[in-house]
């Protein structure tokens, strides 16, 4: 929603103020059908060969993820603490023969299955099992367990980011190709200087929208848009640093409400809650926890 209202902003104050001053909006309306298609068959033309068809098809699903919120709310990010504290405590009062099954099956699992989103989320929930279940083999050395986790993060994020990165290669491109189709126009008014004056401004006004709509659709929207790709790609990956924080805590030998506290201060200031609240979550969620078999 907030999108669409800056869009509207961005088209009634560029195109109003135009309109106030005097313009002409007919030179624009004519020229607009041929000039975008030059300015768009271009920029989907490159954007085409410079990325693979799995990033092409990836970048039309995240300009609309650009419309969307961030997927994780509030209290997901609470679920998440809880959900660790849930895990590692099985696993300190267990160890693996305790922890396994949930790792396993985590859709069958007494702990996993009191966060249904969380579990609807595969890539996080694999990277929870996947390094909690290398732990049960010994690979318990925090500092090996840290880089491994970290290089995981960084290969996630580079593959969920791919489509940004074409997408604002696209808005880097599209004021030179703005600039292609004007420079069609001005050939084209040169091939009829022999018309009158009024004729060729109202030819040099439609090729001069060429460059206007490279620039505009460069800085005033698909820019804006990769931009927002970004952040709300940003938002998502948050979690996995908030599962590292708690494993790690608890591979360093600390106690588990310590390590998910550490876990806490990595979670986003707007959405994260306070001490307090994480420990009525904690406290509330305990006794279903120490009845699980050990």
């Amino acid at each position: 929603m907030l999108n669409i209202v800056g869009l509207l902003i961005i088209l009634g104050c560029v195109f109003g103020s135009f309109m106030m001053s005097g313009g002409k909006m007919d030179i624009i309306m004519e020229a607009l059908p041929h000039e975008m298609m030059a300015i768009g068959g271009a920029a989907i033309g490159a954007f085409i060969v410079s990325n693979s068809m799995a990033t092409v098809k990836l970048a039309g699903k995240g300009l609309m993820r650009s419309f969307k919120a961030p997927r994780w709310k509030d209290s997901d990010y609470k679920d998440l603490l809880t959900l660790m504290f849930g895990l590692l405590s099985t696993f300190k009062k267990g160890g693996p023969t305790a922890i396994e099954p949930h790792l396993d099956n985590p859709k069958e699992s007494a702990i996993f299955s009191k966060f249904p989103r969380l579990i609807a989320d595969h890539h996080l929930s694999d990277f929870i099992c996947d390094y909690l279940r290398m732990m049960t083999v010994s690979f318990e050395d925090p500092n090996q367990l840290s880089e491994a986790m970290d290089n995981d993060i960084e290969k996630h994020h580079h593959e969920e980011a791919a489509p940004q990165h074409a997408l604002q290669q696209m808005a880097d491109g599209l004021p030179a190709i703005g600039i292609v189709a004007a420079v069609l126009g001005v050939i084209k008014t040169m091939g009829s200087i022999d018309q009158p004056t009024e004729i060729l401004g109202a030819m040099i006004g439609g090729a001069l929208v060429g460059t206007f709509m490279g620039v505009l659709l460069a800085y005033c929207l698909i820019g804006p848009l990769a931009a927002k790709l970004n952040e709300t790609i940003e938002m998502d990956s948050k979690p996995f640093n908030i599962v590292k924080a708690a494993i790690v805590a608890h591979a360093q030998g600390l106690p588990t409400q310590v390590a998910v506290e550490i876990a806490r201060r990595m979670t986003p200031s707007a959405k994260a809650p306070s001490f307090q609240q994480l420990e009525a979550a904690l406290d509330e969620a305990k006794n279903d926890f120490n009845a699980l078999p050990a």
